[in-house]
């Protein structure tokens, strides 16, 4: 084609079509007005259908961030080759772009180099080479690419998601996956989607609501590190339920909805704008499954929708930042007589997953009970502390890493002699050793020691307690931000009493 292969083009737009978000690159905008000028040159010829199926191919970069006057110059070639091929005459019943689906795209510029090459084998679905280089379907690919640029701006083509959403989506599925995208700020990402839905049309509102469904079961597994965030979720299904309380519903049953967070929000985006809605009665005509959309938006089951995951935002918010009740823990790890159930607070430190809900109370009950410990159960107490934040999963919840924050920085703060008193070194706090070890320190006369043990003034030792300190410091300094508005900690009143 004037010199360049065929197959050199199209490698280059596809390039394009895959890596348009990355950034504006220029070359890309002159691989678009190239395109856009060969298809303006003559709008109703013989290869017209290559360059506007190159645009096609290029169009989710010309709706992204192009350079200055790509957009005027590829729409204006894109709506002449549609004005100068729409009429032309056929004998085609149908055409491909009719029912052409926006996940269809990538197959787009590998069909080209056979679609013009017609010695070339053809075997791309069930539709004929004529068709697919038909005037008509040409120009119905020109209107495609012009919605892709412009959603909404153009009636009888397939409905498809705009790239807007497509990339929102693609960011927020990788987010729920637990994989997010390198460039994601997770927790405005998630503080996004209140936004949404606070800002969100009528006719939006359940796609958007049913979006902080999704995110709703993120926010509160532990993962988000501000409490504004929880907050302004919950202050946007506050405002949004007002919208659905109180509305009837005629249906015989409520539709079921997604039960995961990546499924969830995909329904959830599809459903927030004009063209996703269309999409999704397509897929479901199409497909032959699925509910209807008035079943999937109902009022009655999203006032239901918004109550649920408004509890639930509450309740996750109290455990995650509210004053946080560690005096049950007195029933699990201490005797009669006050002494510590050193056996059962061994075992509930050992890393495993069955440990992993014991250990935030578990940690900070032992970091409260430490400044009034007489020195053998300090040394005790201070290590539960430490290696119950080491097994905390996902993270220890805020008024956790508070409480234990202040005994580490008590302890890391004390005075400390230039050199041990003892002859051995400090105890690893590896499994085997941690396991056995600690349990003969505190109580020597009911576990044994194992072949090699340390001394009781090495676990005591003032310089190991302050290096056991500064580790868990390191660990748990920067896990959280301030929001500047939390509220303080009030752990303190719920202090366990000897």
């Amino acid at each position: 084609m004037d010199g360049t292969p065929l197959d050199d083009l199209v490698r280059s737009w596809d390039e394009i079509r895959v890596s348009y978000r990355l950034s504006r690159n220029s070359a890309y905008d002159r691989a678009v007005l190239d395109c856009a000028a060969r298809l303006a040159a003559d709008p109703g010829g013989d290869s017209a259908y290559i360059w506007t199926f190159g645009l096609a191919v290029m169009a989710p970069y010309v709706a992204w961030r192009p350079g200055e006057g790509v957009v005027r110059e590829a729409v204006a070639a894109l709506e002449a080759a549609d004005g100068a091929l729409r009429e032309r005459p056929c004998d085609h019943d149908s055409h491909p772009y009719e029912n052409h689906r926006g996940e269809e795209d990538k197959y787009l510029a590998r069909q080209l180099p056979p679609l013009a090459d017609e010695t070339a084998e053809w075997a791309y679905g069930d539709r004929p080479r004529d068709e697919w280089r038909c005037p008509r379907n040409a120009a119905g690919f020109a209107r495609i690419a012009m919605d892709v640029v412009d959603p909404g701006s153009v009636p009888d083509i397939p409905p498809r998601l705009s790239v807007g959403d497509r990339a929102a989506l693609d960011e927020l599925a990788a987010l729920l996956h637990g994989y997010p995208k390198p460039w994601t700020d997770v927790e405005d990402e998630i503080s996004s989607q209140a936004w949404n839905l606070s800002d969100a049309d009528p006719a939006d509102r359940a796609g958007r609501l049913q979006v902080v469904r999704a995110v709703t079961w993120y926010a509160v597994s532990g993962l988000v590190t501000r409490k504004s965030v929880l907050d302004e979720l919950v202050e946007a299904l506050e405002e949004a339920l007002p919208h659905f309380a109180g509305a009837s519903c005629t249906h015989d049953r409520h539709a079921p909805l997604p039960d995961n967070g990546p499924d969830a929000a995909e329904l959830g985006v599809m459903l927030s704008s004009p063209a996703g809605r269309r999409v999704h009665e397509k897929n479901r005509v199409a497909w032959g499954q699925g509910d209807p959309l008035e079943y999937v938006v109902c009022p009655g089951r999203m006032a239901e929708i918004a109550e649920e995951s408004l509890t639930l935002l509450r309740e996750g918010r109290a455990r995650l930042f509210g004053p946080r009740d560690t005096s049950h823990a007195d029933a699990a790890y201490l005797r009669a007589d006050g002494r510590l159930e050193i056996g059962k607070i061994v075992e509930r430190l050992d890393d495993q997953s069955w440990n992993e809900p014991y250990a935030d109370d578990l940690g900070l009950w032992a970091a409260r009970r430490h400044a009034r410990a007489d020195a053998r159960e300090r040394a005790v107490l201070l290590l539960t502390a430490h290696q119950a934040m080491r097994i905390s999963y996902p993270c220890p919840p805020r008024p956790v890493v508070e409480g234990v924050l202040a005994t580490m920085r008590a302890v890391a703060g004390a005075p400390r002699p230039e050199a041990c008193a003892h002859d051995d070194s400090h105890p690893t706090l590896e499994r085997a050793e941690f396991r056995h070890g600690l349990p003969h320190f505190y109580a020597p006369e009911e576990f044994p020691p194992a072949e090699e043990y340390r001394s009781p003034e090495s676990w005591t030792c003032p310089r190991f307690a302050g290096e056991v300190a500064e580790e868990c410091l390191s660990e748990l300094e920067d896990l959280y931000e301030d929001d500047g508005d939390d509220e303080d900690d009030e752990g303190d009143e719920n202090d366990d009493e000897d």
